[in-house]
């Protein structure tokens, strides 16, 4: 029978851990960790997603400080709060809300984020502490799924793991901490050859496209252990992911659902992340 990942209980532990971090700062007399959300225009999946982190992170005692801009604002004008928040000792992380308007880069708002309070771990340096498997923030993501699969019981080091996807925020670093767990991954995209035949020989399923339902069980070698990093929002407002849950869970021996899998780890990690910017600030002060 396929055991189903729940990605809530999972996060639940994590968040337990991040509370009793801050309560022992308190109790030495230090501060709360505090982390500053800036959230350019009014997307609606953004609007959510902000409330649900803000709420997470007061719940862990962390502060939060919302930065909220209208659509049309400069990169320029982003660019200078981001400046300005790196200067201030008193802001521990910075957390620029994707996706920004089409009209700022990302690259550059991304690039301008001191990287010891990068808590999301997209800067350069940090993608390159990770490539080198040495200590530094790591991506939201790609962490939540990796602890996913810890909590799991999933085995990663040996197994064979297709990443399918290969963005900077979760395919790219979630196959290199795969690969410095010891697992042995293949990086899939839209250009790769025979993407479902090299996915079924997999014991490591993650599944981070965009596309709706595009794996689908005959895709799963049997027992193999499945994450779905897909968010969809279907007409009739229910949300479904990049894996075709029906069908995959007759074969998978382990599957994330969504919602309930990737999600509440992601954030269960941005937690974990600003407690390290937090201390990572201590050391650099």
């Amino acid at each position: 029978m396929t055991q189903l990942i729940d990605g809530r209980i999972a996060a639940q532990a994590i968040k337990k851990r991040v509370r009793a971090d801050v309560e022992d700062l308190l109790a030495r007399g230090l501060r709360s960790p505090r982390l500053a959300v800036i959230l350019v225009g009014d997307h609606p999946a953004s609007e959510v997603y902000v409330k649900n982190k803000a709420h997470a992170c007061k719940a862990a005692g962390i502060d939060v400080v919302l930065h909220r801009l209208p659509k049309d604002t400069s990169q320029k004008r982003l660019l200078d709060l981001i400046a300005q928040l790196n200067e201030d000792d008193g802001v521990d992380g910075i957390l620029p809300q994707l996706p920004l308007p089409s009209h700022i880069s990302r690259t550059a708002i991304i690039l301008a984020v001191d990287s010891k309070k990068d808590v999301d771990g997209l800067t350069p340096l940090n993608q390159g502490l990770l490539d080198w498997n040495l200590p530094g923030i790591r991506p939201c993501t790609p962490s939540g799924i990796v602890e996913l699969l810890k909590f799991s019981g999933t085995p990663i080091k040996g197994a064979l793991a297709a990443v399918l996807g290969r963005s900077l925020l979760v395919g790219a670093p979630t196959a290199n901490m795969l690969s410095h767990e010891g697992a042995t991954t293949v990086s899939m995209h839209s250009e790769s050859r025979d993407t479902r035949g090299l996915t079924r020989q997999a014991d490591i399923v993650i599944v981070a496209t965009g596309h709706h339902h595009l794996v689908r069980g005959d895709w799963i070698k049997p027992g193999a252990t499945v994450i779905d990093v897909g968010i969809h929002r279907m007409p009739d407002g229910s949300i479904e992911g990049d894996v075709h849950f029906a069908s995959a869970s007759k074969v998978a021996g382990k599957i994330s659902p969504v919602p309930g899998g990737v999600g509440p780890m992601t954030i269960a990690s941005l937690l974990v992340n600003c407690v390290d910017a937090y201390k990572l600030g201590k050391l650099r002060g």
